[in-house]
């Protein structure tokens, strides 16, 4: 209780409570009163229903005088009392949140790789150990495995048996018909020559999955990998895979597959350091 008492918003709306049941009672009573000991005498209007008929009575003026009270009270609240001028254990805690959160990303602005790689296995095991097990390999099928997603095992992993589930226009990828070997060679073009991450790989697979990335992806993908120029959500932009761009779209998006549903991360609220923590993570051999 005397914690309550504290809250100079707690007393206030406790005095508001107060006083409207003051007025409540005095008016109830008042009008009580009236029934009890008026007289049925005044100005009748002209409709009439059966035989009943209304009085042309004014406003009461006590009705009329707490209507304007909640009226000014409510707007001195809105804009003078609370929130803008007045304490709360709510503000105040929204900014303590506020001042932590600078200080975070003062003191986490600058890491090294080793840093940032164990904030992002620290994020993963809180948020997505459940389904990708501790060791990022899906736990026998439950989820993706991690362990080589971003890279080119992954691009030829969907190429042979397609993509669907994160809702953008081109709709769900179908698999492709192409052998092992020339998918293996359009993952080497896109992580080599599309992709932000720039993977190397041989130069002969390189050539020849640029030909069959022209004659397979470019409908949807484009061939810069951004996507059908001037069709904004087309496809995934090919050009962030392997980075934390795209992991991005993807705590945002949600992802569904065979066998379930992803639900979107964005109630985590996750900041670019942490996402690039993440992905960091993610693509580390731990």
């Amino acid at each position: 209780m005397q914690s309550l008492l504290n809250d100079n918003i707690t007393i206030l709306a406790l005095l508001g409570a107060l006083a409207i049941l003051v007025l409540t009672a005095f008016i109830v009573s008042t009008y009580f009163n009236k029934i009890k000991h008026s007289k049925a005498d005044g100005v009748l209007t002209e409709e009439d229903w059966d035989g009943i008929k209304e009085f042309k009575n004014d406003l009461p003026i006590g009705w009329a005088a707490s209507f304007l009270c909640i009226i000014i009270w409510g707007l001195w609240y809105m804009f003078i009392g609370y929130p803008l001028n007045a304490y709360s254990q709510i503000g105040e805690y929204n900014r303590e949140v506020d001042n932590y959160n600078k200080h975070f990303e003062s003191k986490w602005a600058s890491l090294d790789s080793t840093e940032l790689t164990t904030m992002g296995e620290n994020i993963f095991l809180v948020q997505c150990s459940q389904c990708h097990g501790v060791d990022k390999s899906g736990i026998d099928g439950k989820a993706a495995n991690l362990n080589i997603w971003g890279r080119a095992p992954e691009v030829v992993n969907v190429i042979l048996n397609g993509s669907k589930g994160m809702n953008y226009m081109a709709g769900e990828m179908v698999p492709i018909e192409i052998s092992q070997d020339e998918a293996k060679s359009i993952a080497d073009f896109v992580m080599a020559e599309i992709s932000k991450a720039k993977i190397p790989a041989n130069a002969d697979s390189i050539a020849k999955g640029k030909d069959l990335y022209a004659t397979y992806c470019t409908a949807c993908h484009g061939l810069d990998g951004k996507g059908l120029e001037g069709v904004e959500d087309f496809a995934p932009d090919l050009t962030t895979y392997g980075t934390y761009e795209f992991l991005q779209v993807v705590l945002t998006r949600g992802k569904s597959g065979a066998i379930g549903k992803m639900p979107s991360f964005t109630y985590a609220d996750f900041n670019a350091i942490q996402e690039e923590a993440l992905n960091s993570f993610i693509l580390s051999n731990n």
